[in-house]
This record gives C-alpha cells, sequence and structure tokens, in this order.
C-alpha cells in the first residue's frame, strides 16, 4: 500500500456559495483559497487540482479594516516607460468590486499553472444574484 495520489478522473467538485457580506476581505480569501486548492478534501494533492468550485455575491459589500479603504494601492504597469498605474482599494471598491476580491485570492494561490486552474473556479459577483443556479450550490457560512 502506497501513499494515494488523487488523478483528474477521480475528482468529484461540488459547488458552494459564499455571502461577502460584511466579511473581512483576508481572513474570507484564506479560506476560499484553501477551498479552491483543495485542501479541504482528504483527497488533497499538491500537484493536482483537487478543490471545489466557489461563488462569491455581494463583494461590493465586503469589509477591509482599518484605513485601507484609503491607504491599500494596486498596481499594475502598462509595460510602457512611465506605464506605472496605481488605484485604491476604496475606488477599485467603488468601481470593479470582484476585482478586489479576485487579487485577494489570487494572491494566495500558487503563481503557476496549477494556479491559474484553480482561478477558474472562483466565480466573483458584486450583487446578491448569481447564474449558476443549475448547479445546486451549497451555501457556505465564513466566520470573519
Amino acid at each position: 500500500m502506497g501513499t494515494y495520489s488523487a488523478k483528474k478522473e477521480d475528482v468529484v467538485r461540488k459547488w458552494f456559495v459564499v455571502d461577502a457580506k460584511g466579511k473581512t476581505l483576508g481572513r474570507m480569501a484564506t479560506v476560499i483559497a484553501s477551498i479552491l486548492k483543495g485542501k479541504t478534501k482528504p483527497i488533497y494533492t499538491k500537484h493536482v487540482d483537487t478543490g471545489d468550485f466557489v461563488i462569491v455575491v455581494n463583494a461590493d459589500k465586503v469589509h477591509l479594516t482599518g484605513r485601507k479603504l484609503d491607504q491599500k494601492m494596486y498596481y499594475h504597469h502598462s509595460g510602457y516607460p512611465g506605464g506605472l498605474k496605481s488605484i485604491t482599494a476604496g475606488t477599485l471598491l467603488k468601481t470593479k468590486p470582484e476585482d478586489v476580491i479576485i487579487k485577494a485570492v489570487e494572491g494566495m494561490l500558487p503563481k503557476t499553472q496549477l494556479g491559474k486552474q484553480m482561478m477558474t473556479k472562483l466565480k466573483v459577483y458584486a450583487g446578491e444574484t448569481h447564474p449558476h443556479d443549475a448547479q445546486q450550490p451549497a451555501a457556505m457560512t465564513i466566520e470573519a
């Protein structure tokens, strides 16, 4: 009897819905990242994507502690000289609230092809509704 290694065909994926209303961003993102990795399953294998799908609703009502709305900056570069762009967390939360949660979870996943594959299982929506009712997602409570 050797060490069990999960195969892509053996993984059964579930769907979960997380309500971000009033939840602290970082604490919620760590739980979501571990679900996307598959760390909550007994068949977890680090080189196989064993994670589940996560739907996040009410992304516009997520909570940031302290003065992060004004002080936390998100940066990206256009690739041209002088092309460094920056935006505060508060501005990003008003314009694209989904991106705040996506960037938080993305930073907690591996920066590899497997990490990109895990990110495809994260679905984030600003409002209360989502188009994934056919998958019968289970509601999940996060203590954050």
